[in-house]
């Protein structure tokens, strides 16, 4: 257990993923930010594995999935993120007073309505192999496609008159911008030429350890959360 302003709060034992997904990378980034390295499961959701014992044993077939010491399971990225926010408040991602929370929040949420979504209707109703994830609907994908071409427009603007996508210091809205733009791979988008504000940031994002460390191979170490 882990000591927080006189609460007994459970301790990170287990992340659930499945390491190609993208949310589970936003969360891999988050927990390498903080310095954290939790033992991990994979749950391959391409054979569906996600739709069997995992959603049982969770509650939803949603990856990923953290489990605390005391049996707890916490889904949906940020979720998970805001939770080890509280657990370790250094370095701070997620805002460090109210109007930074309310901007940093703001931005996380443009980024997903805008373009983190779009990409994966792409995805998962215009390529085949996703038919095990999804009912698709070709005509949705093809859809998507200008919505994905205006949230990258989106994020220029903003980079183009910010050192980071909420604020001038790195956030969790940054995290979700460089998934995002990793992901535009799996539809065949690439930045934008022109984009020379977001290619200049996302390649300093490339160079952060967190960035590198949602590549490496799954941790094996126990979280060691400080009080």
């Amino acid at each position: 257990m882990v000591q927080k302003r006189g609460m007994t709060l459970p301790r990170p034992e287990l992340l659930v993923e499945c390491r190609p997904a993208p949310n589970p990378r936003r969360v891999r980034i988050f927990l390498a930010e903080k310095g954290l390295e939790i033992p991990t499961e994979q749950v391959d959701i391409m054979t569906g594995a996600h739709f069997g014992d995992h959603a049982g044993r969770v509650g939803t077939f949603h990856v990923p999935a953290l489990k605390l010491s005391d049996g707890t399971w916490l889904t949906e990225s940020m979720a998970i993120c805001r939770y080890v926010e509280a657990l370790v408040p250094e370095p701070c991602l997620m805002g460090a007073d109210a109007l930074s929370a309310a901007r940093i929040e703001m931005w996380q949420r443009r980024l997903e309505f805008e373009l983190f979504s779009p990409i994966a209707q792409v995805l998962r109703h215009g390529n085949p192999k996703m038919a095990v994830l999804e009912d698709q609907c070709p005509e949705w994908a093809e859809a998507n496609i200008p919505r994905v071409h205006k949230g990258l427009a989106m994020l220029e603007r903003r980079l183009g008159e910010s050192a980071h996508v909420a604020s001038e210091d790195f956030s969790v809205a940054d995290i979700t911008a460089v998934v995002a733009l990793d992901f535009l791979r799996t539809i065949r988008i690439e930045i934008p030429e022109q984009a020379t504000a977001t290619r200049a940031w996302f390649g300093k994002m490339g160079e952060r350890s967190s960035v590198m460390a949602s590549r490496a191979k799954p941790g094996v170490k126990t979280a060691e959360v400080a009080g």
